[in-house]
């Protein structure tokens, strides 16, 4: 066997074996969640209180919910988060939405915050189901007065749960297209197209909500390309409300004035 044909031969093996990792622990790069929170719903949310969701495939997901600490619109917002941390990084949000008179429900999927499973797409899907069901079924939410707040993964997931459930409106922020797109930005020597179990297809999903989009996303951004939140703005025929000069996780983005605002702007105060 001559030299380039060893050398293409083994060049072949890694590029399997490379291949072969990637499926096998493609989810590990995609959901990082952190564990149980160290303090108590009430310690951080003023009225605060931990819940359990029971799931259609049958766990039980603990939440936070946080009532309003300002004369009530009558409106809840339901936190779907992205793919890290766990619901004690999403407090300062939640404590600012309640701060304008709405309800505000943060969730942890399964595998996050010290809740039972492993997260997947049809997996997510499930516990924002269990969510819904909480606010609607058992507080008595009206439909049309929740407001989905999906912060990048958690679009996907919003957007979903909007084509599956009534909803009074979305909130997307910092949406990406698709999570084979995402993986053509960061892991761009892998065929993410091909070996994606899970896809959140946000962009070609989100023209089908019924509900009211406002997409909020930052130029800056180096996590989810700017250019990504502004095609699902397009799609969706949403309005796109840009904070500029902040990272992907910076509190500005993530819980900052013009966040609030665009909640603010669907729950109606």
């Amino acid at each position: 066997m001559g030299t380039a044909v060893r050398v293409g031969a083994v060049a072949l093996v890694v590029a399997v074996l490379v291949l072969a990792l990637a499926w096998a622990f493609q989810r590990r790069l995609v959901y990082l969640p952190s564990g149980a929170p160290t303090a108590a719903a009430e310690q951080v949310l003023d009225g605060g209180s931990a819940v359990v969701l029971r799931t259609d495939d049958g766990l039980d997901l603990t939440a936070w919910y946080a009532p309003p600490t300002a004369r009530p619109t009558g409106a809840t917002v339901l936190v779907l988060p992205g793919n890290a941390g766990n619901r004690a990084v999403r407090a300062p949000l939640a404590r600012a939405i309640a701060a304008t008179g709405s309800a505000v429900l943060l969730l942890d999927y399964r595998g996050y915050g010290g809740n039972p499973g492993s997260p997947t797409e049809d997996g997510l899907a499930a516990d924002a189901r269990a969510a819904h069901a909480h606010l609607v079924d058992e507080r008595g939410v009206d439909p049309a007065r929740l407001v989905l707040f999906g912060e990048s993964l958690g679009g996907g997931v919003a957007t979903r749960l909007a084509l599956e459930r009534p909803v009074g409106g979305l909130v997307l922020r910092s949406p990406f297209t698709s999570l084979a797109d995402m993986a053509a930005v960061h892991y761009p020597f892998l065929p993410g197209a091909l070996l994606l179990r899970d896809r959140f297809p946000v962009r070609d999903a989100i023209g089908a909500v019924a509900a009211p989009v406002v997409v909020v996303a930052g130029p800056d951004d180096a996590t989810v390309p700017f250019t990504q939140s502004a095609a699902v703005a397009d799609a969706a025929g949403a309005a796109l409300v840009e904070v500029p000069g902040v990272g992907h996780n910076d509190p500005d983005l993530g819980y900052g004035p013009r966040v609030v605002a665009a909640v603010v702007g669907l729950t109606g105060r």
